[in-house]
């Protein structure tokens, strides 16, 4: 079978390859393809993102939730902690009533949150359906899972949708509200937040928005 032949230059590689540019193509193959996987993991929210030191020093980190449909949730970093943004659908918003009398702070008289997220939904009156939290359990620290379904085989026929902790079986309704009984001792922290424009948040800040 023929095959074809270079000869080999002086230094032992072929005639006419550069290595310098073939160098130079590899790398940049490289870089191109992590940006692409880097793209579909984080789809609109990372070029809004702070460097990792702005973050470590708790720079508000802005959002931006215009893509963001009913029922989706987005994750962000700040000040190191996962932060949600979750769009409620209204079927979630009106489980908040029929769950109210199984959690430990129904009020969040003894939780975590701005003033102005003391209320059933934990969210600004200008937006309620949308939920901006701290996902760390208040117990000791795992990140619960998202379980908006309504009565799952696995958590039972009252689970109305919320958020489970794995690690030690916490429980917490679509409003990040404690259940009885769990080993969690409060409610989900609330951070400060606000509403830059309708469809972009500033999480880290409250703006001085009452």
């Amino acid at each position: 079978m023929a095959t074809d032949h270079v000869a080999p230059g002086k230094d032992g590689n072929p005639e006419g390859v550069d290595k310098k540019r073939r160098r130079l193509l590899t790398n940049t193959a490289g870089v191109v393809g992590a940006a692409g996987a880097l793209s579909m993991v984080v789809p609109f929210v990372s070029s809004m993102a702070p460097s990792a030191r702005a973050k470590a020093a708790g720079a508000p980190v802005e959002i931006d939730i215009s893509k963001l449909e009913p029922g989706e949730r987005v994750i962000v970093e700040w000040r190191g902690k996962p932060v949600w943004v979750l769009r409620r659908t209204e079927d979630l918003l009106g489980s908040l009533d029929i769950v109210k009398d199984e959690l430990r702070d129904p009020d969040s008289d003894d939780s975590d949150q701005p003033a102005y997220a003391k209320n059933e939904y934990r969210s600004r009156d200008s937006q309620p359906e949308v939920l901006v939290m701290v996902g760390i359990c208040t117990h000791l620290g795992c990140s619960p899972t998202f379980r908006p379904e309504v009565a799952p085989a696995d958590l039972g026929d009252d689970w109305q949708g919320g958020f489970f902790c794995p690690c030690h079986g916490s429980r917490f309704d679509i409003a990040g509200r404690v259940y009885k009984g769990v080993p969690a001792p409060t409610n989900l922290e609330v951070p400060p937040y606000y509403y830059m424009t309708e469809n972009r948040i500033l999480v880290g800040e409250d703006g001085g928005q009452a």
